[in-house]
């Protein structure tokens, strides 16, 4: 249980929708990319997000941040609402929410040594003299694993797990108290990724730091999270502990993503769904449950009717209406998991 555990981050009822091309009929349609999610991020833990490609992952993380605007809903961090914090003041809560982002090539300005890049962020937002900058560099390159020889020189000399670890040293130049990670290793070799993820855990411990941590990676989620939200179509379907919800998951759109996952032990027995279909437009999503159109389970009253995000069991919440006769299914605060 997490009740007593105190909330860094709070998130209601957020929706991002973006306007698309008017059609030929003359109606304006929207993208819903993040259609109503809350959820909560506890200190000290690491939130995983998970689910395919066009679920809306990543563009949560970013009108969290604020890098994209909320159509409708609340964002909450350390008890202050930012959803309407603009300049200076949107200013100081980014600089204790940083995001380390899928392509660390990308992110990283070509034209700019290492050391201009993680000083570049402490001289604009502190005021650490120059020799107290440059000795936080050497000590940010140091905890990623690097030598101060990497300082002198420019990104594209790094391999991409290198380039992955200065962008986690940029991330934490000025000690933010929450990061989130969209895909940071996604675009690495499997090896690599485990290298990336136990420093980013062994960083986590030592700063004190909060995740949300986005990958449509199963496994990757397993190894770093504390507790999981699956998305689909830009909702959460289910959420909860990360034993919870891989020993015993409930939604048919989790147990088809695990099902993906190879088997390690074929004595431990598994229900397996396998999923058809491609992901419905997020411009023209089903009427009801968003995963009726692909699930092997869907009831006529799935195609009508939204589930809502309920309780099922202690560790566990899912919108699905399988579960709706249960006797704990009651309409979750999402704190109580």
């Amino acid at each position: 249980m997490t009740k007593n555990k105190e909330v860094l981050l709070k998130v209601s009822k957020l929706k991002t929708y973006f306007p698309v091309k008017t059609n030929k009929f003359g109606k304006k349609p929207v993208l819903k990319a993040v259609d109503d999610i809350s959820l909560f991020v506890y200190k000290g833990e690491t939130l995983g997000i998970v689910g395919e490609s066009g679920s809306g992952k990543s563009t949560l993380g970013r009108t969290i941040l604020k890098l994209v605007e909320p159509t409708e809903g609340e964002i909450i961090f350390e008890g202050e609402p930012i959803q309407e914090q603009k300049g200076s003041k949107l200013q100081q809560t980014r600089n204790q929410m940083q995001m380390i982002f899928q392509d660390p090539f990308g992110s990283l300005n070509p034209r700019m040594r290492i050391e201009k890049i993680i000083e570049e962020p402490i001289k604009m937002h502190t005021n650490l003299s120059k020799i107290e900058r440059k000795a936080r560099v050497r000590e940010l390159i140091g905890k990623v694993g690097l030598s101060e020889e990497a300082l002198k020189k420019f990104p594209h000399e790094f391999s991409g797990g290198q380039r992955q670890r200065i962008g986690i040293a940029r991330a934490l130049a000025i000690n933010p108290k929450f990061i989130i990670a969209d895909e940071p290793v996604s675009a690495l070799d499997v090896s690599i990724q485990s290298q990336v993820l136990n420093l980013m855990m062994d960083l986590q411990d030592e700063f004190r730091l909060t995740y949300l941590f986005i990958s449509h990676d199963l496994s990757v989620i397993k190894h770093i999270s504390d507790r999981i939200a699956v998305m689909y179509l830009g909702r959460i379907v289910e959420m909860g502990t990360k034993d919870a919800l891989y020993e015993n998951p409930l939604h048919p759109y989790t147990k088809a993503l695990l099902s993906a996952i190879p088997v390690v032990n074929f004595e431990k027995k598994r229900e397996e769904i396998e999923i058809t279909g491609e992901l419905p437009s997020p411009v023209d999503p089903p009427i009801g449950c968003a995963f009726h159109t692909r699930c092997p389970f869907a009831m006529d009253r799935c195609r009508h009717e939204r589930p809502q995000l309920k309780n099922r069991n202690e560790a566990q919440q899912v919108a699905c209406f399988l579960y709706e006769d249960s006797e704990v299914n009651k309409e979750s605060s999402i704190l109580e998991v």
